[in-house]
């Protein structure tokens, strides 16, 4: 007898049109733990002596999570789980190419070349990057973490009490390899073309048991070259807008960078039951560039050198390293403690050549600083059955990092043989040391109410006190305190297996950095409106947010989801860049001002094409959208956007594997909106929409090899930029085009 597949709800299609309505206009338009554990359900308080006989003999117990368990959909905090077979489709060398496809997250910048990582549109800080649950140290980009590196990624929508609640947007989790499995050899290597620049990288993991003791060693080797022309205007006009002056830049910009990272890990499991875990990562970078700029300027203001020459050398390296101890008790308790320490050392020359009328060198500047981060940190939990259908958690989390920092200029100045002026030389020696220190304690409980509804509720209060001493200002010291109480729950409809819903209130706060705090100034090459000075402002406060998130999903019996979620968020004492004119220099300083309200959609589907068509092929569908809104009330509208908010970003992408065949071939179209953004009374931002394809096939000669192929940012298109400025005498506009390359890869995988 033939059976019928069951047809899908009326519920789920009406989603999914609705997804597919709102998300086809964007594209007519544009033309738990840190290292979240399985999870254990909430026990029941268990009476040892009375369950278990006592018959004299040691009793085994053996505590197993459940198999298959998916965070997403049983977790009463709400997060999206990204595993390590996505992370690594689309052959991606970046962290950044890898989350730029994920429901809400976008990436500020010229496509294809990384960027800020935000969630909700929101830049400036509001999102919180963890690696391995922790804050990421400073100077750190997640973009020199090879993707081969990470077993999954946590996209956390609403803050929890456990981890940092600095995430008024969210927080992203990059999980580091921890999963060991007997004798695996791994090693992948490739090759790839940016723009006719070519690189390599190799990627390999070793991982072996040996008693009570496992261990994996996963590391990356990457070496690349890259040249990237672009060109910028400069238009004065005055109140009437007639033109007074113009010029042009052209700039290139080329060099070569190399990468190395290394995640070892090591497992001990005492026969007392207890568990230790040694987890460091280790990244080295050196980078080596060249940036030339040619400057015509036929009318008005004439820049300080018609163009110059300069040199660029960094090396940046790393150090993390952290010890796990999980102790089991009775009665189902648990105590899991962490100790880590990390180090950071960077060091930069830089050396620039200014030339004036006919080639005349009137600067020879060099410039040398370096810096150094070091620190620890420790974290631990209690959580223990003290109540039926209850998960009770106590802890802590604690930091503190040492900074310093040093840099010295030196100028050698010519004068202009036409025009006989003479630059000011600017000679700087200067250090500075900054201290942070972080403590925070929390409490939750994820409560069973019944088989259909979850509560967690938490408060978390965590203190960060910042201090700073240099040699060119006074000494700082800046101090705050969050209390975050947070509230979230699931409710599974009771007439359906497959539908929840969420909701969420949280407190979450985002604190000024040690950089907006130091009030040292950073000169700029040719001082103006557009492009200024900058310093920190030691008096600010952080910015607290109360939030809201409602969600709706749907879970397919073929794996499938289908989401709709809405967000708000009231912000307080939001940080705006000023812009004022010191010693005839113009700078800018963040200062609090004002209150902000932002909110939005997201959408979310993800499913086989056999979900909706019976004996459909081997299709896998994925499509999100997101629309965002904000207003600043201290900044004068329209588009008086928050954080320059990304307004929309969709995703839709497809994977399919070919039957009767060893080839799987997929692609993603990702469109990111823009427009103009009112900055300040007087400053506006503007930026053009982006659009990026990519695709990739991946063919597997035997379960253990394979070969993958991609390319990225197919388009290519051209990156536009403007920002104008507007006063009792005028306006100046600075617009940049930065054109865009189509980046080919081929990677070789073998397992051993």
């Amino acid at each position: 007898m033939k059976t019928q597949k069951a047809k899908m709800p009326n519920t789920p299609k009406r989603m999914l049109t609705l997804a597919v309505m709102m998300t086809l206009p964007v594209f007519a338009h544009a033309q738990q733990s840190p290292e979240t554990p399985v999870k254990e359900a909430p026990k029941k308080a268990v009476d040892v002596k009375k369950a278990v006989p006592d018959t004299g003999a040691v009793q085994k117990v053996e505590v197993q999570g459940a198999k298959g368990y998916d965070e997403r959909r049983q977790d009463t905090a709400t997060k999206i789980v990204v595993t390590q077979e996505e992370i690594v489709r689309f052959g991606d060398t970046t962290v950044g190419d890898v989350l730029k496809r994920l429901p809400g997250v976008t990436i500020g910048g010229v496509q294809g070349r990384g960027g800020e990582i935000r969630m909700r549109g929101l830049g400036a800080g509001y999102t919180q990057i963890l690696l391995n649950g922790e804050p990421s140290p400073p100077g750190f980009s997640l973009d020199s973490i090879s993707p081969d590196l990470i077993e999954r990624i946590e996209v956390i929508r609403a803050a929890t009490a456990e981890l940092s609640t600095q995430a008024v947007a969210g927080a992203i989790n990059i999980v580091l390899k921890r999963a060991i499995q007997t004798a695996q050899r791994e090693i992948k290597a490739g090759g790839q073309s940016d723009g006719g620049k070519y690189g390599a990288n190799v990627n390999f993991q070793i991982s072996d048991k040996a008693g009570a003791m496992s261990y994996s060693v996963s590391g990356n080797l990457n070496h690349g070259k890259f040249e990237r022309p672009s060109y910028s205007t400069t238009q004065y006009f005055d109140t009437t807008g007639k033109q007074t002056g113009n010029q042009r830049t052209d700039s290139n910009n080329w060099g070569t960078f190399d990468g190395l990272g290394m995640s070892p890990r090591v497992n001990w499991n005492l026969p007392n039951g207890d568990i230790i875990t040694s987890q460091s990562f280790i990244n080295a970078n050196r980078f080596r560039g060249y940036n030339s700029e040619v400057t015509a300027a036929p009318s008005g203001p004439q820049p300080q050198y018609l163009s110059d020459l300069q040199r660029v050398t960094s090396e940046f390296a790393m150090l993390r390293s952290n010890l796990n101890w999980i102790h089991r008790m009775a009665d189902s308790a648990k105590l899991d403690v962490k100790f880590g320490v990390n180090l950071n050392k960077r060091e930069s020359d830089v050396d620039l050549a200014g030339f004036g009328n006919n080639g005349a060198s009137i600067l020879n500047r060099s410039t040398s600083s370096s810096g150094t981060a070091k620190g620890w940190t420790t974290s631990g939990k209690y959580s223990a059955p003290f109540i039926e259908d209850h998960s009770v958690v106590f802890g802590w989390d604690a930091e503190y990092s040492k900074r310093n920092e040093t840099r010295t200029q030196a100028d050698v100045v010519t004068a202009d043989p036409v025009t006989g002026t003479k630059l000011t030389p600017i000679n700087l020696n200067e250090d500075f040391d900054a201290t942070v220190s972080r403590l925070a304690l929390f409490a939750q409980d994820e409560w069973n109410v019944t088989k259909q509804w979850s509560v967690y509720a938490g408060l978390r209060w965590e203190g960060l006190e910042t201090k700073s001493s240099g040699n060119t200002y006074a000494d700082v010291k800046n101090r705050s305190s969050v209390f975050s109480p947070i509230l979230q729950t699931l409710y599974k409809l009771p007439d359906s297996k497959n539908d929840q819903l969420r909701f969420g209130l949280t407190r979450t706060y985002k604190a000024p950095d040690t950089n907006s705090l130091i009030p040292r100034r950073f000169l700029s090459t040719d001082n103006k409106q557009t492009n200024p000075d900058s310093t920190g402002n030691p008096n600010l406060k952080p910015e607290l947010a109360w939030g809201l998130d409602l969600a709706y999903e749907h879970y397919m019996p073929q794996g499938g989801v289908l989401s709709a979620s809405v967000y708000m968020r009231k912000i307080t004492d939001v940080v705006i860049t000023q812009l004022n004119q010191i010693d005839g220099r113009w700078v800018s300083m963040p200062a609090n001002a004002g209150n902000a309200t932002t909110k939005g959609i997201e959408l979310d589907a993800k499913m086989p094409l056999r979900a909706l068509m019976d004996n459909a092929p081997s299709i896998d569908l994925r499509a999100n959208a997101s629309f965002n809104f904000s207003d600043l009330s201290s900044v004068p509208g329209p588009n008086n956007r928050l954080a320059s908010q990304t307004p929309v970003s969709a995703n839709i992408g497809v994977d399919y594997k070919i039957d009767g065949t060893p080839l799987t071939v997929g692609g993603n179209y990702g469109y990111q909106g823009a427009g103009e953004v009112r900055i300040a009374a007087d400053r506006t931002a503007y930026s053009t929409p982006k659009r990026v394809v990519d695709v990739y096939a991946l063919w597997k000669f035997d379960p253990k090899t394979s070969l993958r192929a991609s390319v990225s940012n197919w388009l290519h298109q051209d990156n536009l930029s403007q920002s104008t400025y507007y006063n009792a005498a005028g306006s100046i506009v600075q617009t940049n085009y930065t054109p865009t390359t189509v980046t080919f890869r081929a990677m070789f995988e073998h397992k051993f």
